[in-house]
């Protein structure tokens, strides 16, 4: 299975555009420019997001094909996760075809979505399937109770396997809420009672998310950073562009290691 980069760029997600800062890729080719100018900053992954004509959010299985070969041909030492975000267009049933049908090795998918309106047995086959065909699935928690349903779908040998990938959320798009390196510690004694030891990462909405980003590192965490959970750099400044977020991040788990 593949393993999750340490450093992965999340640089406009589903629900931002240009109004939100003019740097944002909303366009495939956009989005490819990006990567590349990331992957010279530090980044090793990139987490994908793809755009309609107008836009908007888009879950294709034949467009995210076609933009993993350009990636692969564009940034050949860049790995790419692809989102099966629902964001209020996509049910659950489209979410799990388009992870199956995509050709992507990475895939996030939130644990709350896959499992509404479907049973524990059928969500549970479903991620056999994916691990079957060698798609490590990434399952996004909000919160540290997720980890409850996560523990109630998959089998008791993928929950405890090591190479198990989850991300854990600090902070949301709709509340008006500041994550703060304090939100990690639940997370992390929830994994703890349930006898995880998955391979993890995090993201954090908000102007503290370099750091969350640097005490998840600490923690032994992997990160993911960018415009889809914020534009502000540690010192309050807006970020030029994605590029400028993972080399302050890039630096900050630098200084950590030569510290």
């Amino acid at each position: 299975m593949t393993p999750l980069p340490r450093l992965m760029v999340a640089p406009n997600g589903a629900r931002h555009g240009k109004a939100y800062h003019p740097a944002l890729p909303v366009t495939l080719t956009e989005t490819v420019e990006v990567a590349r100018a990331c992957h010279a900053a530090g980044a090793d992954g990139l987490h994908l997001h793809l755009r309609d004509a107008d836009g908007a959010h888009l879950l294709d299985a034949v467009r995210y094909r076609d933009a993993l070969a350009l990636l692969a041909e564009a940034v050949p030492g860049m790995a790419v996760q692809i989102t099966t975000e629902a964001a209020g267009r996509y049910e659950a049933a489209h979410q799990r075809a388009v992870a199956l049908a995509a050709g992507a090795r990475l895939v996030s998918m939130s644990i709350r979505e896959i499992r509404s309106g479907t049973r524990a047995t059928e969500a549970r086959d479903f991620y056999e399937t994916c691990a079957a065909q060698g798609i490590a699935v990434q399952h996004i928690l909000y919160d540290p109770q997720d980890l409850a349903l996560l523990a109630e779908t998959l089998a008791p040998q993928m929950l405890t396997d090591p190479a198990l990938q989850v991300i854990f959320v600090l902070g949301r798009y709709t509340e008006a809420r500041e994550s703060t390196p304090d939100d990690l510690k639940p997370f992390i004694e929830a994994t703890h009672a349930y006898g995880m030891t998955p391979d993890w990462g995090l993201c954090a909405f908000g102007r503290h998310e370099s750091d969350c980003l640097l005490a998840a590192h600490r923690a032994g965490g992997k990160l993911r950073v960018g415009f889809e959970n914020n534009i502000t750099m540690r010192d309050g400044s807006i970020a030029a562009d994605n590029a400028a977020r993972v080399a302050e991040v890039a630096a900050l788990i630098a200084g950590c290691a030569s510290g």
